[in-house]
């Protein structure tokens, strides 16, 4: 018999990003850990780790350890990237998404 995580049926395209997915995961969850991030989004937790580090970067993200774990603050009220959408936070789709 198996341990692997059952399989979830993905949809081959999203219209959010995998960037979103994490911020997402983690403001359900603030204290996920990447490998089951990894497994919600449906990506490696090698992809986590390059886009967690990219939410930091970007200023959408915090990350405290916390013993041996990490725990993650979404910043809400950082607006979003791209020039069609600037004019809107990330808090504004988390808001959407988690109701």
């Amino acid at each position: 018999m198996s341990l692997t995580e059952p399989q979830l049926e993905r949809p081959s395209w999203t219209f959010l990003t995998n960037h979103t997915h994490v911020l997402v995961a983690l403001s359900r969850d603030p204290e996920l850990r990447q490998r089951d991030i990894g497994y919600a989004v449906g990506i490696t937790s090698g992809a986590v780790q390059r886009i967690i580090d990219d939410l930091e970067q970007g200023g959408y993200l915090r990350r405290e350890r916390v013993g041996r774990r990490n725990r993650y603050e979404v910043i809400a009220d950082e607006p979003l990237r791209h020039p069609l959408e600037q004019d809107h936070t990330i808090g504004e789709i988390l808001e959407k998404l988690n109701n």
